[in-house]
């Protein structure tokens, strides 16, 4: 690819990120558990005006031919069980799913040189509870969910519009929408880890983890014991 006088490479790019004395350490954890951690984090995020969708994250999925994809989500609750976000049962994540339940979520908030990257196990919620998000969206929202049959291929825009009016000329102005092939997954963690940028690029990176016995790894010097049987560690940038 040729490069005119005016383009900046992009090799040449170099965003300043925190100072040493702004370092993520250990003794900034109060609760040594990563949902408290993560709580604390994205209040922060919520009130850093900068951060338009505080909880955008990208979530990897991989099929059952060993595929990755990647693209964006909006998790729409985070509580101790785990991450939800919402999609049609019939889109290519869930596809992938299905074959292979093991997921990673990436936030990325970049006013404050933070991430947080998060791997599990995702599994679908109840219909009773993804029935009563579905119905909490704008109505417009819950007619364009029923209109989509979402990675699958269509002939145009057109199409989506023709199928979008036919849907609200069915219902009226005030027809309840009924729930399409739609509904949340919960991701179950297994592995937190908290990144924070560093101008001299040795950033902080702090990784939590459970599950399959790691408390027998716990020495104290490079595995800590945290709370709620969760470890964590501190890992080279």
């Amino acid at each position: 690819m040729s490069q005119g006088a005016s383009e900046v490479p992009l090799s040449a790019l170099r965003l300043k990120y925190c100072e040493r004395k702004d370092a993520f350490l250990e003794d900034d954890i109060k609760v040594k558990n990563p949902f408290c951690v993560f709580r604390d984090w994205l209040e922060l995020a919520l009130k850093t005006p900068e951060i338009l969708e505080p909880n955008a994250a990208a979530l990897a999925t991989v099929g059952a031919e060993g595929r990755p994809s990647n693209r964006y989500v909006l998790v729409k609750e985070a509580t101790a069980e785990g991450f939800t976000f919402f999609t049609n049962y019939g889109s290519r994540k869930a596809e992938d799913i299905k074959s292979n339940p093991h997921v990673a979520i990436s936030f990325y908030w970049l006013p404050l040189r933070r991430s947080v990257r998060i791997e599990g196990v995702a599994e679908k919620i109840t219909a009773e509870d993804s029935l009563k998000y579905f119905h909490q969206r704008p109505r417009a929202s819950q007619i364009g969910a029923a209109a989509s049959p979402q990675s699958q291929r269509i002939p145009s825009r057109s199409y989506l519009d023709d199928v979008e009016a036919a849907i609200k000329e069915k219902l009226g102005p005030d027809g309840e929408v009924s729930l399409p092939n739609w509904g949340g997954y919960l991701v179950r963690p297994d592995l937190i880890e908290f990144w924070q940028g560093q101008t001299d690029r040795l950033h902080d990176r702090i990784r939590f983890r459970r599950g399959g016995g790691v408390e027998s790894e716990v020495d104290g010097k490079l595995v800590h014991k945290g709370e709620d049987g969760w470890v964590y560690e501190r890992l080279a940038p």
